[in-house]
Parts: structure tokens; sequence; C-alpha cells
């Protein structure tokens, strides 16, 4: 009786059923994961698992030494880029073997780095860091991790980075206003804590703009929600008029749509307004949003690419930077030639 209870009591493990099947524990994982496996082996494994009344534990796939698994922060999961970025990794990773396990960051710096540490903790393979900023103590983390870690959409000069020139772009979409002669100029942005679009893109926007003789800039910051471009909208007709209102993101810009109506202004004719994203809701203003659109999907794509090479000890390229595309709307006044 007590053997017998013994046998009904013992759960069998990954190893376990590694060993039963003859396969390694990455096998094993993989086919929890949905991975590629054999059909003969995945056939093995399925009788097994059936034999033994099998349930796994969410993570037990990552208690072998090769999870297969890697772990990715986001900033926010509320976002078009951000989907477009998730979604290429998704489909490189699925097409190699591997799974994405996401965890979303809500924007907080301290809940980024937690983020880390607990996918550290569940032996991922490797992690893709899409981070809202690069602080000594995400530097001192990256340092200190035991996976690889290749950096998303921040400019990160002490390891491997895939971003986007987030000050490039902001410079062509100032030049492109300034060239269409606006007397003043607001532009609606985001908090410095996420360096990329919050510092460096508003630079951009600014210096193009000076290139083109415009100084009188109104600089505005808020969230990225589509509340604070309503918001910041307001604060800025509260300032007085302008000719043109320059949005760090598309969902900025449909606020400023919004408050601009409410005011009876016309777009173009009263106010230019411009964004960043490429979001597919802005072919559907009226009149069309003129926004600049960063190629996420290869931003995703390079990433996940990246990280498996380092995984496998491949060279990488320390720095790699995606394109972008100026998407002409009808939403600034050009004047006539």
């Amino acid at each position: 009786m007590e053997n017998k209870e013994s046998r009904i009591t013992k759960k069998i493990t990954i190893a376990d059923i590694a060993d039963m099947a003859g396969v390694t524990k990455s096998t094993v994982s993989r086919y929890f994961n949905g991975g590629s496996v054999k059909g003969s082996t995945r056939e093995k494994i399925q009788e097994i698992v059936k034999a033994h009344d099998y349930e796994p534990n969410t993570f037990a796939r990552l208690k072998a030494s090769k999870s297969n698994v890697i772990g990715v922060v986001l900033p926010t999961l509320n976002s078009k880029v951000t989907s477009r970025v998730i979604t290429s990794i998704g489909r490189y990773l699925r097409e190699h073997g591997y799974e994405a396990l996401i965890k979303d960051s809500d924007h907080s710096s301290e809940l980024e780095r937690r983020n880390i540490q607990w996918l550290i903790a569940q032996n991922v393979d490797g992690i893709l860091l899409s981070a809202i900023t690069m602080s000594e103590e995400h530097r001192q983390l990256i340092h200190e991790c035991p996976v690889p870690v290749v950096v998303l959409a921040q400019d990160y000069g002490d390891g491997i980075t895939v971003t986007q020139d987030d000050y490039g772009a902001g410079r062509a979409m100032g030049m492109y206003i300034g060239r269409s002669g606006p007397g003043r100029v607001a532009y609606l942005g985001v908090n410095e804590s996420d360096a990329a679009v919050g510092i460096e893109r508003r630079r951009g926007v600014i210096d193009g703009l000076k290139e083109c003789g415009i100084t009188d800039i109104l600089t505005v910051t808020g969230d990225y929600s589509y509340q604070s471009g309503q918001e910041m909208a307001e604060a800025v007709l509260k300032e007085g008029p302008v000719d043109a209102m320059i949005c760090a993101t598309d969902r900025l810009a449909f606020g400023a749509y919004r408050v601009l109506e409410r005011h009876g202004l016309n777009i173009p004719d009263d106010v230019s307004v411009a964004g960043f994203g490429g979001y597919d809701e802005s072919e559907l203003l009226k009149p069309q949003l003129t926004t600049l659109r960063f190629d996420s999907y290869t931003l995703g794509y390079l990433g996940a690419e990246t990280l498996l090479k380092r995984i496998r000890k491949e060279p990488v390229p320390k720095k790699q930077i995606v394109d972008y595309t100026l998407i002409e709307g009808q939403s600034v006044k050009i004047p006539s030639r």
C-alpha cells in the first residue's frame, strides 16, 4: 500500500519525460512551447504525458537548461507601434523554435528593471528590452545579466542595440513644417524620462525648424494619451494663435484635431498638424494626417534576429538603425508654388 501511494503521488518532471522519450530536456520544452519537434518524437512525448497524467506548470519549460523562451520587456501594450514590433518579434521567434514571454512596464522605469529581474529568474534564453530610458541601474543590470540582452528603440553605447533615428526623424519633420513657412509653431511632446521620444525626437524637431528660420517655438509636455493630446493643445491655444502643431505621436495629434475642431479652427488653413507613428487610423482623419512612420516591423525582426545570433555566439553589429518614411497627408498647409 505504501509503495502504491508513493507511485500515485509521485509527479514526473520534464527531465523524467526526456529520459523516458530518449530526447533532451530542450526538446520536451519545445514540445510544451509549441515549437518545432519531429512528428515521431512528438507522438512519443504525447503518450508519456497522457500515461502519467502530466500537467505542465506554466513555466515548467523554463526549468530546462535551454528554455527556447525569449523575454520581451515593453514600455506599454497600448500602442500601435508596439503592436507592430511585438508582432514581428513573435513571428520571427516562432519560425526559429522560440516563444516570447512578454512583460509590460506601463512606462515605469522601476517596473522595467523589476521585469528584467523577473525574466532572468525564469531562466529565459535572452531578453529583448524596449526601454523608456537607459539609467545607470539599467546599465548595471544588463552588465550583470547572465543571458544576452538586446536593447530596442533606445541608444545604448555599452551594448547591442537596434534602434530608430528619432533625432533624424524629428529634424526631417521640423524641416518639412519649417519649409511651409509658419510664423509660430507648437511642439506637443512627452516627458524626458523617455529619452528617445522625450529628448531626441523633440531636439530634432526644434533643430529642423530653426534650420528653416523658425525660432518662435512653443513646447509643451504631457504623456502618450489621447487625453493628454487634448490638454496640451488647449494649453497651446491659451498662449495665443499658432500656425502649426507638431505632435510627438499620432495619438497626441488625434487629441489636437479634436481641440482645434472644438475651437472652430480649420486644418490646415488655420493650423497645420503633423505627428509621428503612421498609425492606420491616421489615414481616416479628415484631412488625412501628415505623419512619419518608423519601420517598426524591421525593428522587431532585427531585434529578434540579433538576439538569437547572440545566443548562438555569432558576431552581430553593435548598433543597427531602422529607416523611416514621411507620409504626406493634407494636414499641413503648403504654400502655393
